[in-house]
């Protein structure tokens, strides 16, 4: 083999992939995602805890579930299908922006 050759082959010999480094990869990165993943399903169960809490304090409060027989008493099985607003949305916005409760 000449110099000639030999110069040609370290060239290309350089441009090997490294065999010790080729499949090694950080575990950092699927962490982050993991957490920030897991932090959106919560918020997301959050969202939907406050729009349900929202839901029913809203029925109560302008007595959309009221018993009919009696009028102190509140209709528990209506608590759990009643709509007091059009979306739910609204629900989230005045729960988000009401913090305290109204006097």
């Amino acid at each position: 083999m000449t110099d000639r050759e030999k110069n040609i082959m370290e060239a290309y010999g350089a441009l090997e992939p490294d065999g010790n480094r080729l499949f090694n990869a950080s575990n950092v990165n699927h962490i982050a995602w993991s957490l920030v993943v897991l932090l959106l399903i919560l918020a997301g169960w959050l969202g939907a805890a406050l729009v349900n809490a929202e839901n029913q304090r809203n029925a109560l409060m302008t007595k959309q579930c009221q018993d009919r027989v009696f009028k102190a008493e509140v209709d528990k099985s209506c608590l759990l299908t009643v709509r007091s607003r059009e979306h739910w949305w609204q629900h989230l916005s005045y729960g988000l922006g009401h913090l305290s409760p109204e006097k």
